[in-house]
């Protein structure tokens, strides 16, 4: 697609370049708080009938750019979409989340997995990446995104949510072999998959760790680490001022910020439990930085969100040698439904202006 970015503040900040003022874009920025979203999500009848149909994955992740000045569109998806093309049978269940049908617990299982295909299985997915584009019509660039594949074989082991996740670390234990076996099937998935949304359109990638941080520190260098460096390496994304950037987000990754500043990515998601100033000091510039406001912030008054935005955009500063580059303003994770949107609109607003001056 050739339409020129009237906006490449987000993509910018990725290559650590000066910009104008600090880029921000929120994780779950299309979602329920918006009664938008609700409308359309109750017109679609469910939330896979909404992801599985390209226009409405369109409407859904323009929403939040009609009301807020954001610097990046993020696709309308879920994370889940590869092992359901697997044929785990994916599912939701209110008040309870995401639940497959078959899960895999034995390493015959694992062994009937294979790579979906991009364009078929998971053709719907491209489609959105495609439509989105053409509507955005160089507006913001689009991100496309996957799980990683620690967080993946999670749901796929446990058959959804967990709150100890003991069947996968059971199998990390007693059949590391097996589990290893699933890594690999979902590490050469993910790559494929992100590969596919960069053809389609998708101007930067994030990869969602999210249950890394329930590791320890030895497993988490086993089972996670390794294949996140993998992607980082493997995933093909240009040269360049054209190359397509990639985020690695986790929750509880704290701990791993140096390594993972060296495996090969252009960013790093940072959650709410380190100083954003520290998070720049571990990594050093070799890394933009994105993040990291506790997400909880957006229930307190407006007064109180400028309050946080800025100590969290004066931190990453300090903590990067005075400079602000290198630094993509995000929540630490997600945004709730019973959040306000007019508390977006301060957040928003106030990072712009506050990094102006």
């Amino acid at each position: 697609m050739s339409q020129t970015l009237r906006n490449d503040r987000f993509l910018r900040a990725l290559r650590r370049e000066p910009v104008d003022c600090t880029p921000v874009w929120l994780m779950r920025q299309a979602g329920r708080y918006l009664p938008e979203y609700r409308a359309t999500r109750a017109k679609a009848g469910s939330f896979m009938a909404m992801a599985t149909n390209p226009e409405l994955a369109c409407e859904v992740t323009l929403q939040p750019l009609e009301r807020f000045e954001l610097d990046a569109a993020i696709l309308f998806s879920d994370i889940l979409t590869i092992p359901d093309a697997m044929g785990l049978g994916l599912h939701f269940v209110d008040g309870e989340g995401p639940k497959f049908e078959r899960p895999v617990r034995d390493a015959a299982a694992i062994a009937k997995l294979g790579v979906p295909d991009m364009e078929t299985e998971l053709r719907y997915v491209m489609d959105a990446v495609r439509v989105i584009r053409r509507e955005l019509d160089g507006r913001v660039p689009l991100i496309g995104f996957s799980g990683s594949p620690w967080t993946l074989a999670c749901y796929m082991v446990e058959g959804g949510g967990s709150k100890d996740f003991a069947r996968i670390k059971a199998m990390a234990h007693n059949d590391p072999e097996a589990l290893h076996a699933l890594l690999e099937v979902n590490t050469r998935s993910v790559i494929a998959y992100l590969a596919a949304q960069r053809a389609a359109g998708a101007q930067a990638l994030q990869v969602f760790d999210t249950w890394g941080g329930v590791l320890s520190p030895a497993m988490y260098r086993e089972f996670s680490l390794p294949y996140l460096e993998r992607i980082a390496r493997e995933l093909e994304r240009g040269e360049g001022t054209e190359r397509t950037p990639l985020i690695v987000f986790g929750k509880g990754n704290a701990a791993y910020l140096g390594e993972l500043a060296g495996i090969g990515a252009e960013g790093v998601g940072v959650d709410w439990l380190i100083d954003l100033g520290d998070a720049a000091r571990v990594t050093g510039g070799r890394v933009a930085l994105q993040g990291n406001l506790d997400p909880t912030t957006l229930y307190g008054s407006p007064d109180a969100i400028r309050r946080e935005v800025r100590r969290a955009l004066d931190s990453y500063r300090d903590g990067n040698g005075g400079s602000r580059e290198g630094h993509v303003f995000n929540l630490g994770h997600g945004m709730s439904p019973g959040m306000d949107p007019e508390h977006v609109r301060v957040l928003v607003d106030e990072v712009h202006a506050y990094s102006r001056r």
